[in-house]
């Protein structure tokens, strides 16, 4: 029996260095990206519910963008709060903003994907740039370092949606240690021409990839997804690039509590269920090595079964994976993170399998 385990060690191991060399490596280890500005007329779009306090501090930063031809295109999704008022203001003040009003109705009570159709449908330029009301862009070089990467056939892009650092926050680690994981693994499959998601934080893509497969009708239903349903429905290896400029990136404030991130956990989680089957299929050997990879080694320890073995076996994961997500690290601009990446692993860890073990008895709220 604990030869099996021992066996079935060292395949989890192999696996996961196909994953975090082989597959990982695309990204961690690809080149810095040099983008090559282009005058494509660009549309912003930003939907909102009830966002008055950042939409006041972050529509300015979009409207102050170093790009000559784009307008922004303001969706307010039934707010109660002062948000229409408020984009009402900015309408009247920047000349390139657009404002959609939506209107609750009984079909799609407080659907955001509902509102971003009624928001793309207005929108006047075929190139769209999607961020939430809780965003805002690095640098006013965003608009251009996201563009750059539009070529005649690669119509949609993904971009880097970080969070603030916030000092003395554990969890502001394993929250940012869990966003680089994730966007070094999407990342990485779209260059390897088997895109399966990305983040509404930070993407861009042509309209006509929008209605080539009837917008979000297919997954209307699912309240959340807007973003990497789409992604998963929509590009392929021909349409599909990436974009890792310092300068494209996106920033939004964390959650501040565990309880708060567990919850959004739970409706990521839920929502990727949704996926294909073989992206459902390659994100599910990945977690299940990962959990393996922290239970048999406990198990053949405790019996001292082939133990300098399992610790080389061991320390080798280790290095090739911080290597790995080192190297992303570094591109990302989250070297910081890295620092604790051993306990940070195992609390992620754990902490997918408790929104497993939560989602299998309950379904989590799609939308809040």
């Amino acid at each position: 029996m604990l030869l099996l385990l021992f066996y079935l060690f060292i395949a989890v191991v192999a696996i996961q260095f196909l994953y975090y060399v082989v597959f990982f490596g695309k990204f961690s280890f690809a080149k810095p990206q040099i983008a090559t500005p282009k005058r494509v007329p660009i549309s912003v779009i930003v939907c909102a519910k009830n966002e008055e306090e950042n939409v006041k501090k972050f529509v300015p930063l979009l409207a102050n963008q170093n790009y000559l031809d784009y307008e922004i295109v303001l969706i307010d999704d039934a707010s109660s709060d002062e948000t229409l008022e408020i984009f009402e203001a900015f309408e009247k003040q920047y000349s390139n903003i657009k404002l959609v009003k939506v209107e609750n109705n009984e079909a799609f009570w407080g659907n955001k994907k509902f509102a971003l159709t009624l928001g793309i449908k207005a929108a006047k330029n075929e190139y769209l740039l999607f961020t939430d009301a809780d965003c805002y862009p690095k640098s006013t070089d965003w608009i251009t370092e996201m563009s750059a990467q539009f070529t005649q056939q690669k119509t949609i892009v993904l971009g880097y949606g970080a969070y603030e650092k916030i000092k003395n926050s554990f969890l502001n680690k394993i929250i940012r240690f869990e966003t680089l994981l994730t966007a070094t693994q999407y990342f990485s499959w779209a260059k390897l021409g088997k895109p399966y998601m990305g983040v509404g934080r930070n993407m861009a893509y042509k309209r006509e990839e929008f209605f080539k497969v009837r917008g979000f009708m297919d997954h209307m239903k699912i309240r959340s997804g807007d973003d990497d349903l789409f992604v998963n429905q929509a590009a392929n290896a021909k349409n599909i690039t990436i974009c890792y400029t310092p300068e494209s990136f996106t920033f939004s404030m964390p959650k501040t509590t565990f309880k708060a991130w567990f919850t959004q956990k739970r409706r990521h989680v839920a929502t990727a269920q949704h996926y294909k089957t073989s992206d459902t299929i390659q994100l599910a050997i990945f977690y299940a090595t990962q959990l393996l990879f922290l239970i048999l080694p406990i198990i053949l320890l405790s019996f001292q079964f082939q133990w300098i073995s399992v610790l080389c076996l061991m320390g080798f994961r280790y290095l090739f994976t911080w290597l790995s997500l080192g190297f992303a690290a570094g591109k990302l601009e989250e070297k910081d993170v890295m620092y604790w990446f051993p306990i940070i692993e195992i609390i992620l860890i754990a902490t997918q399998l408790n929104v497993f073990i939560t989602n299998t008895f309950s379904k989590p709220v799609q939308w809040k």
